[in-house]
Formats: structure tokens, C-alpha cells, sequence
């Protein structure tokens, strides 16, 4: 009986020792929800990760379960990633790789910066949309503390036009979607470089704002 083509043997030989890998909670729930929202997901990462590529020292604000967490560590130094979540900060350690080695935190930002900085970049990915907007200063203000003179902040959620489409269950908590004009506004607060773009699905773009599904803006170098 053919044991399938030689390529595929060392994966094989993988799974019988260790077993597969195991979604985490939030993703294995939009695994199951909606399989193409994690196209999204990882497109978004992959963006950051690009943005950050080559940086000793990065922070993730808001990592959920920390799966997508490891696309940025791919193309970075060392990654600690924070939630003040303990359920999804137990559930990331669980999860976590011996090839791409990460350090989960319980952290809530609004109360302070992270520890261990300075970071030379961070990154905060559907986040923000849960702020409520008297509050995104404090937010904002505490990720820039926690960075470098000339450090990195990419921060990504959905756009404002975005919502007359969003699920119920999204919409429970989107207190705070912005227009990607007034997204750049907020971080141009806090940072002296701002660059902005537009999402839809995979897609990154510089077109039409009005016409983004979700914004990225991008600050360099924290105002002191």
C-alpha cells in the first residue's frame, strides 16, 4: 500500500510525535462562525508584522488567544503580547510554539503602560472600536509611553462606514468606529508621523476611505 508522496513524510513523522496544533478560543469560534474571516484576520497581522518587520522589541496590545500573534513574531526579534482578559492570556500560553516563543501578559492598558519597554514597536488590532472615544486618549497615550523615541504604532478596526453591515454581536461592542480621517487625527495626537490606509477583506489600499470595510493607521515616533 503506497504511503503517499516522500514530500509529505516529514510532516507525517511531525503529527505522530507531537500531535497538531490547536486553534484558540476566539479563532476556533470564527473558524467555525465564518471560516474567510480568518483570511482577514491574518491579513491585517501580516500587514503589521510588515510594518514592524526587523524590530528587537515589539508589544501587542489586545492579542485574544495569540494565534495570529505569531505572524508578527515571524518577522520580529521578540514579541510580549498583553489582554486583560486572563481566559484568552491562559488559553494563548496554551497554545504558544517552542519555535516561535512569545510572552503572554494579563495587562490592561487603560491603567497603565506595559513594563519592559521601551518597545521599538507595538501594534493594536480591533481594539480601539471597544474604547469608548472620551477614553482613547488615555489608551493611546499609555501604548505611546510604552514605545521608543522613534517607535511604531499600527493600529487597525472597522471602519465607521462599515457598520449598517457589521453582525449584532459585533456591534454589542463598537462604541468607538471611526472615519479613517479621524482615526489619523487621534494618533496625530500622540504621534508626529501619521500614515493612514484602507482594508477591504484581504485587500490593503490608499483609495476611496469612504469606500474602506476597515482602517490602519500608522504613527512614528510617540509626542513627548
Amino acid at each position: 500500500m503506497s504511503d503517499g508522496e516522500k514530500q509529505y513524510q516529514e510532516f507525517k513523522e511531525r503529527l505522530a510525535r507531537t500531535g497538531t496544533d490547536r486553534l484558540g478560543l476566539m479563532t476556533s469560534w470564527m473558524f467555525e462562525d465564518d471560516p474567510k474571516r480568518l483570511t482577514f484576520t491574518f491579513a491585517r497581522y501580516k500587514f503589521a508584522a510588515k510594518m514592524l518587520s526587523g524590530s528587537d522589541k515589539v508589544l501587542e496590545i489586545g492579542c485574544g488567544d495569540g494565534l495570529a500573534t505569531r505572524i508578527v513574531r515571524q518577522m520580529t526579534g521578540s514579541v510580549v503580547a498583553v489582554d486583560f482578559d486572563p481566559t484568552f492570556i491562559e488559553d494563548a500560553k496554551a497554545t504558544v510554539s517552542e519555535k516561535w516563543p512569545i510572552e503572554f501578559r494579563v495587562h490592561d492598558i487603560m491603567a497603565a503602560p506595559v513594563e519592559g519597554g521601551p518597545f521599538d514597536g507595538a501594534y493594536s488590532l480591533d481594539v480601539m472600536e471597544h474604547i469608548p472615544e472620551s477614553e482613547e486618549d488615555t489608551y493611546l497615550a499609555n501604548i505611546a509611553a510604552s514605545l521608543g523615541d522613534y517607535g511604531t504604532l499600527v493600529v487597525g478596526m472597522p471602519s465607521l462606514e462599515s457598520q449598517p453591515y457589521a453582525s449584532a454581536l459585533s456591534k454589542e461592542g463598537h462604541v468607538n468606529c471611526k472615519r479613517q480621517e479621524d482615526l489619523g487625527a487621534a494618533l496625530d495626537r500622540h504621534f508626529h508621523r501619521v500614515f493612514t490606509f484602507g482594508m477591504n477583506d484581504e485587500m490593503l489600499h490608499t483609495g476611496y476611505p469612504r469606500m474602506a470595510h476597515y482602517n490602519i493607521a500608522v504613527g512614528v515616533a510617540p509626542r513627548r
